[in-house]
């Protein structure tokens, strides 16, 4: 026992060495953790912001210049007014989110209770805006027209009164769930390539048949590979969980960051495992990395950090609760997000454990055939 552990630990140490020494990974590490975590966190809309919105004027009474000055930022640019034969071209090019056609004798046909129609054309190619866009512009007309005649708000008639509170979110900014999630991606990334490039580097190099003769076991050297990548990894998470996400993106940290650190090196060991997994399966560096790649996405867009599990397949929900990403994601919003503890998401601690030594014994017993066949 002994003799493993102090193994180990040396092989450990020269993981490290190996990682640190490499100038261009620590470069990548750096980068990822930093620049790309506030970068995404920053950049990734979910709500409508800035939504380009042409007019087409028809009417020109005061009704209609009511509602194009409603059309105000930082939902919406600065309205262009076009004619109506710009349309089609427009929208074509991509130029414009909306158009919203105002047309001729709107105000009048109000007043002479006719129910005018207004056209509201959406490019719904840009999926994030078009939906919540057009409910906003809807809901702008809808609200400036019952003003400008006078009349109350229908919904402020009915015999009730719904009092909203938002809660873990004040402000449903979508930096406090982007940020934390990025980190939770670039971990994932980061622990498959480096443990699996750590395999395929010792191949590569001839270095593994110097381990060969040495007297430690297959289960010594795929251990201290996973440890040392992980705890690397943790490092640069906690420190971007501070500096980028806390610090720079005003996330508070509210829940227990010692549970959210165990809950990652579960996660880690999970990970690093199938990194070894996969390194065992390519035999070169650019063949690891296309194998990588599509393992990375599926794991992260079905995770539930990039969109709701519950708006997906019934049978994809259930798939994924096998995925050690989905698991962390849910762990990650639970104690980041939600302030919860270790009674709430002991059960996705469970989970992972399961997980990552599952993973380990599968990718052991790769790693055993790779080193006999090496030998």
């Amino acid at each position: 026992m002994w003799i493993t552990l102090k193994n180990i630990w040396y092989l450990s140490l020269k993981e490290f060495k190996s990682v640190l020494s490499d100038y261009v990974l620590m470069g990548l590490i750096i980068v990822m953790f930093t620049v790309a975590t506030y970068s995404v966190a920053k950049g990734m809309a979910v709500e409508v912001r800035n939504g380009s919105v042409a007019v087409v004027n028809e009417d020109q009474s005061a009704l209609s210049w009511r509602i194009i000055d409603a059309l105000k930022a930082p939902y919406f640019k600065k309205p262009v007014l076009i004619n109506h034969d710009e349309i089609n071209g427009l929208m074509d090019r991509g130029e414009y989110t909306f158009v919203l056609v105002i047309p001729k004798d709107y105000e009048k046909n109000l007043l002479q209770q006719r129910a005018p129609e207004l056209q509201l054309l959406v490019d719904a190619t840009s999926v994030s805006q078009a939906g919540l866009g057009a409910s906003f512009i809807q809901q702008v007309v809808t609200l400036e027209t019952a003003s400008y005649f006078q009349q109350n708000n229908p919904l402020a008639e009915l015999p009730m009164h719904v009092v909203s509170k938002v809660l873990f979110n004040p402000n449903a900014d979508h930096t406090w769930f982007a940020g934390p999630m990025q980190i939770v991606s670039n971990a994932a990334l980061l622990a498959m390539l480096l443990v699996g490039a750590a395999i395929i580097r010792e191949k590569e190099r001839g270095t593994i048949e110097h381990l060969l003769v040495m007297p430690v076991r297959a289960f010594e050297i795929a251990l201290s590979k996973v440890i040392s990548n992980a705890i690397v990894i943790a490092i640069a998470s906690i420190v971007s969980l501070y500096i980028v996400v806390n610090f720079w993106l005003g996330v508070p940290l509210t829940g227990s960051v010692p549970l959210f650190i165990l809950a990652l090196m579960l996660f880690l060991f999970a990970v690093g495992s199938l990194g070894i997994l996969l390194g065992t399966f390519a035999p070169t560096m650019p063949q690891f990395g296309l194998l990588v790649i599509p393992v990375y996405m599926v794991l992260r867009l079905l995770s539930g950090g990039e969109s709701p599990r519950e708006g997906m397949p019934d049978w994809v929900q259930v798939l994924t609760q096998f995925s050690p990403q989905t698991q962390f994601v849910q762990t990650t919003q639970n104690i980041l997000n939600r302030q919860a503890g270790l009674d709430i998401v002991w059960p996705n601690l469970v989970y992972m454990s399961i997980m990552a030594i599952l993973f380990f014994i599968f990718a052991l017993s790769r790693f055993k055939n790779m080193l006999a066949n090496q030998g």
